[in-house]
């Protein structure tokens, strides 16, 4: 598999990835959707630390991609406030549902490789 097919293979499975973890559920009558991170996030602590290891997904493949270490610091740090701002109780559940960590880290690999 060439690097280009390898490239779209993996952004294919990120955007499915973020689709599930941040947007995969919509409230009835809006347009507002969210993920199953949000819901995993509800459980105190635990569901904090299992959505730090969901979104840890998107740097391992950030590695494998061998994108710069500009990149994944960005990466890191959008994990970092996802999962910091999760942890104040009610408050960082909202923010969970409105961040979508996921799928800000999957836009920026996919335009970091638009670049390329």
């Amino acid at each position: 598999m060439n690097n280009n097919a390898k490239q779209k293979a993996t952004l294919a499975r990120l955007e499915r990835f973020s689709q599930i973890t941040d947007s995969s559920i919509r409230i009835p009558f809006t347009n507002f959707k969210f993920g199953v991170e949000a819901i995993i996030g509800i459980v105190p602590v635990i569901g904090d630390f299992a959505g730090l290891i969901l979104s840890s997904y998107v740097l391992f493949e950030a590695q494998r991609l061998g994108v710069s270490w500009h990149i994944k610091f960005r990466i890191l740090l959008n994990i970092a406030i996802d999962f910091i701002g999760g942890l104040v109780p009610i408050l960082g559940d909202i923010f969970d549902a409105f961040f979508k960590a996921n799928t800000r880290n999957t836009c920026l690999l996919k335009n970091h490789i638009k670049k390329i």
